[in-house]
Order: C-alpha cells, then sequence, then structure tokens
C-alpha cells in the first residue's frame, strides 16, 4: 500500500466503505508507518494501540452489518496532546502534570468518535502550547518531515508532522496565535481556525479550567480541505450549557468556480518583516487565481489601522494567557508595567500591560475590538476573502536556548524578532474571523509554504470552499521525499 497513507481522510473513508480496505489493515498500516518514521520525527507521543485496535475491530464487524458509524468510519486518527482523551494523559508538556491522565474524553475527540474514526494516539505539543515549535520536557522534540533539523510549527506541530509523514489520516490542534495555522504552513497540510465559539473546547485545558479562553479555538487539520470541511462539522455545534438553548446555523457556500469568488491580497505589512521567496511564491499563487478568473485586487482592505490591530491583539491575547502565569512572573510582570514609558511599544512592555491590567482597561480594549469587528464586517460584505500569509517564512531552524521573545529568525538575511510572525496570528484572531490556510507548493527553499485564507464572520464555509478551489485547480497537499 504505498500511496494510501497519503489518502485524505475522507478517500480513506470511501475505501472503507467500499471495502476496498479494512478498519483494521489500515489501522495497523498506520502503525507500522508510525513505527518505521516517528522514532526520527517524534510527533506522535502517546500511542493507545490495544483499544485502537479493538475500536477498529468494531468498526469492521459494524460494516459488515451494514452499519456505517458516520462520515469518517475506520479513520484512523491522532489528537494534539493538549485534548483530554479517557485514559490517556494531557501533559500539555508540563512535567508536574505527568500522571494527569483524563477522565473522560473532550466533546472533539467524543464528536469524532461519533462520526466514526478509530483514535490511536496523541500529538506533541510545546509547554503550555506557547510557542511555533514543538518540544517539552516530557516527551522531547518534534522535527518537520520535510527537514528534520527544522521545527513543524507550534502549538499543534506534532499533528501537523504526523500528517505530512502519512502517520494519520485527521487530527485536530488548537490555535490562539496560528497553533493549527502556522504547523500547516510549515509542514504543508491544511488547517482550519474556526470562527470564535462555534466549536466547544471543552476537556481542552489544564485540570480544573472549565472557561474558554478569550480568542482561543479549537479546529481541525488533515491533508485536504474537504477533509477540514468535513471534521469540522463534525465538531462544531452547542455543547454544555449552551447546548440547552442555542443550534448553531453555519452559513453554507456552494461555489466551486474561480470566476465566482473576490479575493482581496495582502502579501506584506510594515509590522512583520517578510521573506522575500515565500512573498513570490504566495505571489505566484495569487497570479495563478488571476489567470484561471478569480477576481482579484492587491489594494482593497477593511477600514482598520493594522498596526492599531496588532497591537491590539497582542494587548488581548496576553490578557487571555495571563490566568496560568504564577504570582512571581505577575509580580515581575507588574514592576516592568510600572516603569515602562505608556507610549513604548516594545514587545516586553505591551505584555507587561497586558497581563497586569484593571478590568476597566481590558472593556476598552474590547470595545476597540468591538469596532475593528464591524469594520471587518463591512469589508467582507464586498470580498469573500482576504489572501495573506501565515507566517514571516518557512519553517525555521530549531532554536531552544532562552526565552521565545529573545529569538531571532532569519528573514533575508537578516536577524528578526520570531514573535513579530504574530502579526499574521492576529490579523483574523483579535477579531474572531475564521481563517484557512491550504498548501500552495514550495518555496525557493525547497520546503512548504501555506496561504492564509480570511473570511468573515461564521464564513468558515466561504474560507473553505476558496481552498477546495485552489486545491482542485491549483492542487494541494504533496507528500515530503522519504516517506515512501
Amino acid at each position: 500500500m504505498p500511496d494510501i497513507a497519503f489518502l485524505s481522510a475522507t478517500q480513506l473513508a470511501a475505501r472503507i466503505r467500499e471495502r476496498r480496505i479494512g478498519c483494521r489493515e489500515l489501522l495497523d498500516h498506520m502503525l507500522d508507518r508510525v513505527e518505521r518514521y516517528n522514532p526520527s520525527m517524534n510527533a506522535i507521543v502517546v500511542l493507545d494501540v490495544e483499544r485502537a485496535r479493538a475500536r477498529a475491530d468494531a468498526a469492521d464487524a459494524a460494516l459488515a452489518r451494514g452499519d456505517v458509524w458516520g462520515p469518517l468510519h475506520g479513520v484512523p486518527m491522532t489528537i494534539k496532546e493538549s485534548y483530554d482523551v479517557e485514559g490517556l494523559p494531557t501533559t500539555w508538556g508540563l512535567p508536574t502534570l505527568a500522571d494527569n491522565r483524563a477522565v473522560r474524553d473532550s466533546t472533539v475527540v467524543r464528536r469524532m468518535r461519533e462520526a466514526g474514526v478509530v483514535l490511536f494516539g496523541k500529538t506533541n505539543v510545546p509547554v503550555l502550547l506557547a510557542d511555533w515549535q514543538s518540544y517539552n520536557p516530557v516527551y522531547g522534540s518534534t522535527g518537520n518531515p520535510w527537514d528534520l533539523s527544522r521545527t513543524p510549527g507550534g502549538s499543534s506541530g506534532g499533528s501537523a508532522a504526523a500528517l505530512a509523514a502519512g502517520l494519520t489520516g485527521i487530527d485536530a490542534g488548537s490555535d490562539i496565535g496560528a497553533s493549527i495555522r502556522n504547523p500547516a504552513h510549515y509542514c504543508g497540510v491544511y488547517g482550519h481556525k474556526p470562527t470564535y465559539g462555534i466549536v466547544s473546547p471543552r476537556g481542552h485545558a489544564t485540570p480544573g479550567v472549565l472557561a474558554q479562553a478569550d480568542i482561543s479555538v479549537v479546529g481541525p487539520l488533515a491533508r485536504s480541505a474537504e477533509d477540514l470541511e468535513t471534521a469540522l462539522d463534525v465538531m462544531a455545534g452547542a455543547d454544555g450549557l449552551d447546548g440547552e438553548c442555542w443550534r448553531l446555523n453555519l452559513p453554507t457556500d456552494v461555489r466551486t468556480q474561480p470566476r465566482e469568488f473576490r479575493a482581496a491580497v495582502m502579501l506584506t505589512d510594515p509590522n512583520c518583516a517578510q521573506d522575500d521567496d515565500l512573498t513570490a511564491k504566495l505571489q505566484e499563487t495569487v497570479d495563478a487565481l488571476t489567470r484561471i478568473g478569480v477576481t482579484v485586487s492587491d489594494t482593497a482592505r477593511p477600514a482598520v489601522d493594522t498596526t492599531e490591530s496588532h497591537r491590539l491583539y497582542i494587548h488581548l491575547l496576553r490578557a487571555a494567557t495571563s490566568a496560568r502565569m504564577s504570582d512571581a512572573d505577575y509580580a515581575e510582570q507588574l514592576a516592568l508595567s510600572e516603569t515602562a514609558e505608556p507610549d513604548d511599544y516594545g514587545y516586553l512592555p505591551m505584555v507587561a500591560r497586558a497581563v497586569t491590567q484593571p478590568h476597566r482597561n481590558w472593556l476598552r480594549a474590547h470595545e476597540r475590538r468591538t469596532h475593528l469587528r464591524e469594520a471587518w464586517a463591512r469589508f467582507f460584505h464586498e470580498w469573500d476573502v482576504l489572501l495573506c500569509p501565515t507566517a514571516a517564512s518557512t519553517a525555521f531552524p530549531h532554536q531552544q536556548e532562552g526565552q521565545r521573545h529573545e529569538r531571532t529568525i532569519l528573514i533575508n538575511g537578516r536577524p528578526q524578532p520570531t514573535v513579530d510572525q504574530l502579526f499574521w496570528a492576529g490579523l483574523s484572531s483579535v477579531v474572531y474571523l475564521p481563517s484557512t490556510v491550504a498548501p500552495v507548493g514550495l518555496a525557493k527553499d525547497g520546503l512548504p509554504c501555506g496561504l492564509q485564507i480570511i473570511a468573515g464572520h461564521g464564513r468558515d464555509k466561504t474560507a473553505l470552499a476558496f481552498a477546495k478551489m485552489i486545491e482542485r485547480e491549483l492542487g494541494g497537499f504533496v507528500p515530503p521525499p522519504g516517506y515512501d
């Protein structure tokens, strides 16, 4: 079975339903590949083989009776380590949680099981999901299958790496700072950051935490845009207390032809230095879209000051992540915020003000965000999508010394702060918008790059429809060499 490991999840499910391959047979094929390729990559860090084989056998027996569990019946699945899976560890990369085992499935796991998947393992993350690399003292470091010396991204880096190498059929991650989108871009797979609030994060948290963090979402990663849509349909919808009173009704988007879409394009911005070779590859894709009939504008923009938007994102992002900060770290941030000049917009002063701000300041920031959301809504009355980069470069070499804000990456031969890439993460995140990352080929350095497709609030299906059109017209996922 030289090619089956790189098929999409929907293609795998079709082969299972057509009895061209059995569920147990497919699972064992994936497990053989994990045994062969995972030791050097370290993408999958927890295996649940015995239960997965029992589930696959049950899936085969059900199919023999004519019972199809759902659209992903029998498809092998892994999931980001930070999701609760009953009986398996959930550590978020923290040694203090090494013995923490989930007592129940998260909402996403439960719904994906109901759709028929055979979940067999968990994938690697950075500590507290707080890096664009995936390494931690519990499970070690994950390499990018395109070049093991480089990051697969983070925080869903293990998920994207496992998909790219053909070790799993589908996966799920989370995203507050491009943690789905960045790994998809670096590893050449698909990822979707849903509209805030449409997929329940219940069971994706450190022990005892129930409230959903601001900005943060959970969503799918896959090897095709159709897989993303299938998984989103399965995952999305009210849960818990919300499930008692409201139902999600996402607008559909049945467009398939390039000429039916209107796309604004923003490939560079002063807030983030951009690698010229990456920009050139994205521009090549935009030029191809223009040739096949997409209405394209490189000047159309929402009425938004991108510098103000970025500063607001950092302010709200670091407020959202401040709850996990220790008292000692908080005291340090408070001291910095009290001594920094109020108009100092360096990254560290912005973070210090964000994590120590009075609630009154947060309310004012949220009001500014609401005005930005309205500006974006007006923009999407005229345009279907905004196309932009996902990050400043292709996958960069591992750098695990010091703090993230101290590190740099080379952009056009010059060192640039790694955290500057948060600009492309925050453009849609700060205003709760959905965005899909679709692979569009290899940059000059031979590494994959993805195009970020941002759509209007609740218009997840529009971003996905555009990604499906690109895949159909220009191509999509390409396996990395060496994983035959």
